[in-house]
């Protein structure tokens, strides 16, 4: 099964998806059978009343894909399979902007307080294996403070699929990316799907929506004073996009 397979409410369709790679490309993501949550450390999350589905993406041995994390995680994936290794970036939270191209031509990362620059180390090396450590060396330096900055304000009536809810918070903040969208083609109204990783470190999962069981897992945008979701409470002006 994939998000794309993910059952609509009654009158509802898929948002068209032929211009937008990304959407395709979210709507193809795998899902486990098994809809349990895993940490990092092989543990069962505490919580297992947050999740509809659970992608079938690993969370890594170490506690470092979280919430921002996720988010990154989905679209390196997405930019790494189309091959657009140049747009795969992410800023830390110095500031410095750790690219995949430098980390794939054998470019590591050497730090000294706050600053960070690259060296020549390795033989270039441009293997899944190589990408999955270059995203656990982004995990470790990047968070929802970076990513806020690095995405652009986008108003909720343009929210599309690979959208971002995120709140920097304090001391931590949030992130949730939209998965999916459809439209009632006859009253016009939208739904979305939200998916996200939490601490510590777990697997990626499509949220249920704790306000509305009859249309869960979907939400309707602008549905309520904010967007609850079943771990976290975003306003709806917190969404984003790359």
């Amino acid at each position: 099964m994939s998000v794309g397979a993910i059952p609509l409410p009654t009158g509802y369709q898929r948002i068209a998806a032929s211009t937008d790679p990304y959407t395709s490309f979210l709507r193809k993501v795998a899902l486990k059978e098994d809809r349990t949550v895993y940490l990092f450390n092989g543990k069962k999350k505490a919580n297992q009343l947050a999740q509809y589905a659970v992608i079938d993406m690993d969370a890594g041995t170490t506690d470092l894909q979280q919430c921002a994390d996720a988010v990154m995680r989905i679209r390196a994936e997405y930019l790494f399979q189309q091959k657009a290794y140049h747009d795969i970036a992410f800023t830390f939270t110095s500031g410095f902007v750790c690219d995949y191209e430098h980390y794939a031509a054998g470019y590591r990362l050497q730090t000294k307080g706050n600053s960070c620059s690259w060296v020549k180390r390795s033989a270039p090396d441009k293997s899944y294996a190589a990408f999955r450590r270059y995203l656990d060396v982004v995990y470790a330096y990047a968070g929802t403070r970076s990513m806020h900055a690095q995405l652009k304000p986008l108003d909720l009536s343009k929210m599309h699929p690979g959208a971002v809810f995120i709140q920097t918070g304090d001391p931590y903040g949030h992130a949730v990316t939209v998965m999916d969208m459809a439209v009632n083609p006859k009253t016009k109204d939208t739904i979305f799907l939200l998916s996200q990783s939490y601490m510590p470190a777990q697997d990626i999962h499509i949220l249920v929506n704790p306000g509305d069981d009859q249309l869960s897992p979907w939400y309707t945008p602008g549905k309520g004073a904010v967007l609850s979701t079943p771990e976290w409470t975003f306003q709806w002006t917190d969404l984003r996009e790359f």
